[in-house]
């Protein structure tokens, strides 16, 4: 099922001509009514009548997120307070919170959005969505609430947390898809085993799950003891939310982006350049249809790399590979470039270990020491010691094979490592407390 087959299968040509044309009257509406942009503009020595191409796009400047911080709450906003029915927000956590306001229009936009993500799932008005995604001011719970319903879909709204109950609501409802974090699903899946309930009786049968890197292993996994079909889905809250691409059941094979909402370009992280066709790099969104707050050449930081090849599936939008990491939660131990879903991969593929996993770096002298606590798969806890340091010797044997870095393995006992209901926690970075 194609939501929108008028946007959804529209030719390239025609889908340019749109964008450019969204392209022009966003530039002309942040010139006119955000002064970031006006200053930002003259600095460069363009105006929007500067644009006149899509090739155009590499005059207009980047917007990152400290810009939304620097401008908190409100000073990003393209219309007045009072036009603003829905304001979002980052948690802040590693700073001021970013802040997010939507009109009307930018509402039902996203609703139309998450409508299409969910029929790239397969789902029609007869489905029934659990979603456990967190409501509040967090973009997930309400972005696929409105989508659902958008749909013609039944909506649970359970939201994070009370993870047995969640299980109980699975099992009692019928919920026929499910949407929340990987890490997430597998938690439900592992505390149903303790209940005694088997997912795979369950009439689950797909899960759309984003807001954390994943691995091709983790959605095999998660395929294989939730015996459903396990899709990506992106977003991120200074864009709009979840359904900013998404993948089709069909073909799992990308993330479609809706490309006449967002324009999206790969630049090199490091010089900004763009990158070659084809070529993994830094995704960089401008946001062509929010009136609330608008943004040009917004710096995702995720790594991803485009392809334009028409799917399979009949839909034209370009596809995103599944984000591999991002370009600000790179490790870099002792001259290597690490990344958490790298180290993932390696133990999902490793027999006798779970995929609950902490990155722990501090620093000895000057040498930084990457350790890796991952939890021992539960039918192996009572194995002899000297097959656990085997294990754990396999284990860094791999990753130093792979990706040219030695690593400290500590195996742990199941269920030590903190389960999030949200986000997982990947990274303990320790090294700023050694100095």
């Amino acid at each position: 099922m194609i939501f929108d087959i008028d946007k959804e299968t529209m030719p390239r040509e025609e889908l340019e001509t749109l964008q450019l044309k969204r392209l022009k009257q966003l530039c002309e509406r942040v010139y006119a009514n955000v002064p970031f942009y006006t200053n930002k503009f003259k600095e460069l020595g363009i105006t929007p009548d500067d644009i006149n191409s899509l090739s155009d796009l590499k005059k207009l400047p980047f917007t990152e997120k400290q810009d939304l911080r620097n401008h908190y709450p409100y000073g990003l906003f393209a219309v007045s307070r009072e036009n603003i029915v829905r304001i979002h927000s980052s948690s802040g956590t590693t700073g001021k919170a970013t802040v997010v306001g939507y009109t009307k229009r930018d509402i039902a936009n996203w609703a139309g959005m998450m409508a299409r993500s969910f029929a790239m799932a397969g789902l029609t008005p007869e489905d029934c969505i659990h979603n456990a995604y967190g409501y509040g001011l967090f973009t997930g719970g309400l972005g696929a609430h409105y989508g659902a319903e958008a749909l013609g879909a039944t909506i649970l709204p359970v939201s994070g947390g009370g993870t047995r109950r969640q299980v109980m609501l699975l099992k009692d409802f019928g919920s026929t898809a499910i949407c929340c974090t990987p890490s997430y699903a597998l938690f439900l899946h592992e505390t149903g085993k303790e209940m005694g309930i088997d997912f795979r009786e369950l009439p689950l049968k797909v899960g759309i799950f984003g807001a954390e890197p994943w691995t091709e292993a983790m959605r095999r996994e998660i395929e294989d003891k939730l015996s459903i079909k396990a899709l990506d889905i992106y977003g991120l809250s200074e864009i709009m939310g979840p359904g900013v691409a998404m993948e089709c059941a069909e073909a799992q094979d990308g993330l479609h982006i809706m490309e006449d909402h967002f324009l999206p370009e790969i630049i090199n992280p490091e010089t900004g350049e763009p990158a070659k066709p084809g070529e993994v790099g830094e995704l960089v969104i401008t946001t062509l249809t929010k009136e609330g707050i608008p943004l040009i050449r917004y710096r995702t930081r995720d790594l991803t790399r485009i392809n334009y090849t028409p799917c399979r599936c009949g839909r034209t939008l370009a596809r995103m590979q599944r984000v591999t990491g991002r370009s600000d939660d790179m490790l870099i131990i002792r001259g290597v470039n690490v990344f958490p879903s790298q180290i993932e991969s390696i133990l999902i593929e490793t027999e006798g270990v779970s995929p609950h996993y902490l990155l722990e770096i501090h620093r000895e002298g000057n040498l930084d020491i990457l350790t890796v606590k991952v939890e021992i798969a539960g039918t192996s806890f009572s194995d002899a010691i000297k097959n656990l340091q085997s294990l754990e010797r396999k284990i860094q044997r791999n990753i130093k094979e792979f990706l040219g870095v030695t690593a400290c393995i500590k195996l742990v006992e199941p269920k030590s490592i903190e389960r999030s209901v949200g986000k997982a926690k990947r990274i303990l970075d320790l090294r700023n407390q050694n100095q």
